[in-house]
């Protein structure tokens, strides 16, 4: 049986990765009934010439999710059964939040520049608060309770340990992503000309890696402002009360292992690999968005069903693999991510793979045609439930 290189993530220049042809950065499920001869060479299969790394990759489609999730729902009317919220978040929350907490008092005794005050950081620290980043993300889809305010209330909650507010910014940040996915100007998950010209090389990369959460944290104030509302006041007054209490009390130390913890968090960590992961391009594909099956789903709330979060925001954690088991035929012949670890390593190394590798579009698009496509009510072009989305942003207009 032939080695399936992919599974290495395909840093070729690695002695068990070396192969003289481009290496795929991403696999295929295997054809059932399909030969290992027939297998290798479909996983090997590149489709188009690699990417032209001087500007990003400039579309004139919509976005690919809602003529998905179209499909889906004229195929698989069942769909409607998994969204909802999932009662079960808030305890996990609760626990992780205790946890962080809990180590962050026990540690107010050591020097953060002592290997265990470091190495806790990063293993169970920058762990746990990318659990509390994935949190934020699942609750402000309002999948935690059936209300609007709760979840908003449940992710300042979240925010504690991460030591800087950013949640009730992220909210809004992250709809419009959603929204308007790949949107020059308007969606802020995607790097700027600037970031293309200062780092589209492999320190740039590097230094672009290392630093992913600042990146996402300053970049959207520079690419789009927000109108600040209530929520955003009492995120902030509340993560500020928190973190002078706790300095107030336990010294220093507890509050530089929160920020040490988010730090590693968003930079060179396994779990921060699905940042990169999810919407950058590969093998010259023109695939915005990507998918991971992992054991690493565990720690990070399922997040890695990114084509299928995409697809159907309205379907909480707990359910998006029961949403790819209910529609095989429209996931499984979509290539995925073998491994977090493994992008960033090829993101750095991969000359073919960089800041310009990211679909844009100026506006939303023209429709992509999807076999069985229709319009459907009950769930609007976000993917949401239409009542509950038209209540959320009555809510936020009303601040």
């Amino acid at each position: 049986m032939p080695v399936d290189y992919s599974l290495f993530g395909g840093a070729e220049s690695l002695p068990e990765g070396q192969r003289p042809q481009r290496a795929p950065r991403r696999v295929y499920k295997p054809e059932e009934y399909a030969t290992d001869a027939e297998v290798a060479k479909h996983a090997y299969k590149h489709v188009a010439p690699p990417q032209d790394p001087k500007d990003f990759l400039w579309l004139m489609t919509e976005e690919p999710h809602r003529s998905r999730r179209q499909a889906i729902m004229k195929a698989h009317p069942e769909v409607t059964k998994l969204m909802g919220h999932e009662p079960f978040t808030k305890y996990v929350v609760l626990f992780v939040v205790t946890l962080q907490i809990s180590l962050a008092v026990m540690l107010r005794h050591h020097s953060p520049l002592s290997p265990l005050f470091i190495l806790t950081a990063y293993a169970i620290g920058g762990t746990a608060n990318h659990n509390l980043f994935l949190a934020i993300h699942e609750i402000t889809h309002n999948l935690a309770f059936p209300g609007i305010a709760p979840n908003k209330l449940l992710a300042i909650f979240a925010n504690l340990p991460i030591g800087i507010p950013y949640s009730a910014a992220f909210k809004q940040y992250h709809i419009e992503h959603h929204k308007f996915m790949g949107q020059d100007g308007i969606d802020t998950d995607l790097p700027t000309r600037l970031e293309l010209i200062c780092l589209n090389n492999v320190l740039g990369k590097v230094f672009f890696a290392t630093f992913q959460i600042l990146f996402y944290a300053l970049r959207p104030t520079f690419v789009r402002a927000q109108t600040l509302t209530r929520w955003h006041l009492l995120n902030l007054v509340v993560q500020l009360v928190f973190d002078w209490v706790l300095v107030t009390n336990l010294g220093i130390r507890p509050l530089i292992y929160l920020i040490m913890s988010s730090f590693f968090a968003g930079s060179l960590h396994p779990c921060a690999g699905h940042f990169i992961a999810e919407h950058y391009l590969w093998d010259g594909l023109e695939q915005e968005t990507y998918s991971y099956y992992g054991p690493l789903n565990v720690l990070a709330y399922n997040v890695g069903y990114h084509n299928e979060h995409h697809d159907f925001p309205s379907i909480p954690w707990t359910r998006l693999p029961a949403l790819r088991k209910l529609a095989p035929e429209f996931y499984d012949n979509i290539p995925s991510h073998p491994s977090w670890p493994m992008v960033i390593v090829n993101f750095i190394r991969d000359r073919e793979v960089g800041i310009f590798a990211r679909a844009k579009r100026l506006g939303k698009g023209r429709a992509i045609e999807v076999a069985g496509c229709q319009k459907v009510e009950h769930v609007d072009d976000s993917g949401y439930n239409t009542a509950n989305l038209s209540a959320e942003e009555d809510s936020d207009k009303s601040e």
